[in-house]
């Protein structure tokens, strides 16, 4: 079987595995089971090295180059997280253009390739992944590979009328006439991204491909970590309330202060709750150097003072905020604990804790998942209720809805998305994927 080169922004350490590792990780492990792989991304960190560190363990290999200092800027802070990532995610407003970052963004790019092609074997399969690297195919083809490759798109894609916005947007689109085949996770990104490239006569196929996970595999994982020390801990803390759990990274896409203002309007609206719910609201520092997300930290940690000052008792705080990483081990543990999950995100490509949520979620008992209409997951948790997250009070409907169902129907919609997961599982997104990329034959003209 063919090597599989796996070219993202970052790469997951060579000891992470298993159902506890996270993201892309876990979406990958049952790609690379039985074939050899070579992974390749930049290191996380920065430095002058040129040459890439190579390190090896089983039938993977890792490749990893640094950024220089000014790469960093002008190609991460600047252009993928200063522009891409708010157009991606339908917040136009929020994008900052400079051409300067841009030019730099594509130095990157192409200085991948030029690191990448001398570890290329002839036959190898090569697969992308996602919006930082949209022109490494081009300009992998410009050095001369001829290797199949994919890529796969982890985040939205906007309407074609608001990704031509930006600046030089034909020119990204006219790249990704290199690709063989591009995945994305929902059909509606596969008809937005399809119509802006054949606006551009480029004839690249789309396919729809959702990352799943491996449902009872985290649910073993999560029943353990739940009787760890942490999580029973945690629960006793709870004094017998009911748990709202929400785990997203601190972004501005993630629906964060609406959400909060949910279950603030939930307590208002609904004091029967009061002094019987903890909302617990995990939300690592990302990104910490762009100006939009200090903004909200600052307004995330406002909102919560606010909150609990108007709400809280003596012996009960409803609203408990950290902005502290926690290991997903202890965060599994939490989705096995939990009643309701709060997953509200503005707009996401899938999002896997609406899935972890379910998987982790004891039969006999199982809370509710109350999940963003604009998450890719929502088109296949028909199980989850679904919310606008733009809406506080649909938020605090929703959850008082959640908090008041009965059992018999809880056990429903829980099965009904356990099954959904089970039958699709980790490996059929990659297995799937790659069998379309098989199959796919480049057209290096429109």
């Amino acid at each position: 079987m063919a090597r599989l080169v796996i070219v993202s922004n970052r790469v997951a350490p060579l000891r992470e595995s298993g159902p506890m590792a996270g993201g892309l990780t876990v979406a990958l492990e049952e790609a690379v089971k039985r074939r050899e792989m070579l992974w390749f991304g930049w290191s996380g960190e920065t430095s002058d090295r040129q040459e890439p560190r190579l390190s090896s363990s089983g039938n993977r290999t890792h490749a990893l180059i640094d950024l220089t200092a000014q790469e960093h800027r002008l190609y991460y802070t600047g252009f993928c997280n200063g522009m891409l990532w708010p157009l991606l995610h339908y917040r136009f407003g929020l994008a900052q253009f400079r051409r300067a970052e841009e030019e730099g963004w594509r130095h990157v790019n192409h200085r991948f390739a030029e690191q990448l092609v001398p570890l290329l074997r002839e036959d190898d399969t090569i697969w992308i992944h996602d919006f930082h690297l949209f022109p490494l195919a081009a300009a992998l083809r410009a050095l001369g590979a001829k290797q199949k490759i994919g890529f796969f798109l982890h985040v939205p894609f906007p309407p074609p009328a608001l990704f031509a916005a930006l600046p030089r947007a034909a020119a990204l689109l006219r790249d990704l006439q290199a690709i063989d085949l591009i995945g994305v996770q929902t059909d509606e990104d596969a008809a937005h991204l399809t119509d802006a490239l054949q606006q551009q006569e480029v004839s690249t196929p789309v396919g729809v491909f959702p990352v799943g996970i491996n449902a009872e595999a985290f649910a073993r994982a999560a029943e353990a970590a739940a009787g760890r020390k942490d999580a029973q801990s945690f629960r006793q803390s709870l004094a017998n309330r009911k748990l709202i759990f929400g785990v997203d990274r601190l972004d501005y896409s993630k629906g964060l202060p609406q959400r909060v203002l949910g279950f603030a309007d939930l307590l208002k609206r609904y004091p029967q709750h009061r002094g019987g719910v903890t909302f617990l609201q995990v939300a690592p520092v990302s990104r910490g150097e762009v100006a939009q997300y200090r903004l909200l930290r600052r307004e995330m940690d406002e909102l919560v003072g606010r909150i609990n000052g108007e709400y809280a008792e003596v012996d009960w705080v409803p609203l408990r905020w950290t902005t502290r990483p926690i290991p997903r081990r202890t965060l599994a543990g939490y989705l096995r604990i939990s009643n309701i999950a709060l997953v509200t995100p503005l707009r996401d490509g899938m999002n896997l804790v609406a899935k972890e949520f379910v998987a982790a979620q004891p039969p006999e008992d199982p809370g509710v998942l109350i999940l963003s209409q604009f998450a890719g997951a929502a088109r296949e948790m028909n199980g989850a209720v679904k919310v606008n997250p733009n809406d506080p009070d649909e938020i605090a409907e929703a959850l008082d809805f959640a908090l008041s169902m009965p059992l018999a129907e809880r056990q429903e919609r829980w099965r009904m998305d356990f099954d959904t997961l089970a039958q699709a599982g980790a490996s059929g997104w990659s297995r799937h994927f790659l069998a379309g990329l098989n199959q796919a034959e480049f057209s290096p003209s429109g």
